[in-house]
């Protein structure tokens, strides 16, 4: 999984949110749509990925 392209075409939207075409699940090989949310000053990424109308939140940690 080293060097696999996990999210593509992601942009700014409004209110500080961000919005991509692309995420990929890499334990099931399934592509969704994104929005990505940062929290706590930027330590924390909300991405939420979408299939129609169904979504699944997971919190990401910045690593220092």
């Amino acid at each position: 999984m080293l060097g696999m392209t996990i999210m593509r075409n992601v942009r700014a939207a409004d209110d500080g949110l961000w919005e991509g075409d692309e995420v990929l699940d890499p334990n099931n090989g399934k592509v969704y749509r994104a929005r990505l949310k940062p929290l706590d000053g930027g330590k924390v990424l909300e991405v939420r990925g979408y299939l129609g109308p169904f979504f699944r939140n997971q919190h990401w940690l910045r690593v220092e």
